[in-house]
């Protein structure tokens, strides 16, 4: 196969949206801090909504970018608490996938602690292959041609191989 051709995990991302900042915030990104070894990142929100209390520019969320091998380790431990199964759905055109899992205790390893309580979380993976770097550069950025481009096909392969997932609808 042509090394160029050869699909590879971009970044992970993992996001625990709370909805509100305060204690219950500063419990999530704890969570985050031990599932990771890494230090999240609070996002904000972008508009204000009175149903749910919530102002634009508040702290809503916390985030964790991972790559490499720790995206690797984290990936695969969080499809161990969703049971190695995906659907095919949760890939999009572009080849990502963006996936859920509804409490962290599910994750093997990871016991309930009453400190931080329990909290769902989505992860999403970003997919390229060598040679991405041209849509980011500074000096003549330029677009990824279609027939380098990811597919869900090829994405889904990868995730066969290296994660023993299955796909279903």
């Amino acid at each position: 196969m042509n090394p160029m051709q050869e699909v590879k995990i971009a970044k992970a991302t993992i996001n625990i949206g709370v909805g509100e900042g305060g204690e219950k915030l500063a419990r999530a990104e704890k969570l985050l801090t031990t599932l990771t070894n890494q230090q999240p990142v609070r996002t904000y929100s972008k508009v204000t909504n009175p149903e749910f209390g919530i102002r634009k520019n508040q702290p809503i969320a916390c985030k964790v970018t991972l790559r490499d091998e720790k995206a690797d380790e984290a990936i695969k431990l969080i499809l161990n608490g969703i049971g190695n199964r995906l659907r095919s759905r949760q890939f999009d055109r572009n080849g990502n996938v963006s996936f859920g899992i509804e409490e962290h205790i599910d994750i093997p390893g990871i016991r309930y602690d009453p400190d931080i309580g329990i909290f769902g979380m989505n992860i999403s993976v970003t997919f390229e292959k060598p040679g991405y770097r041209i849509k980011k550069r500074k000096i003549q950025r330029k677009k990824v041609p279609p027939k380098h481009q990811v597919t869900p096909e090829e994405t889904q392969e990868f995730m066969k191989e290296k994660f023993n997932i299955e796909i279903g609808d």
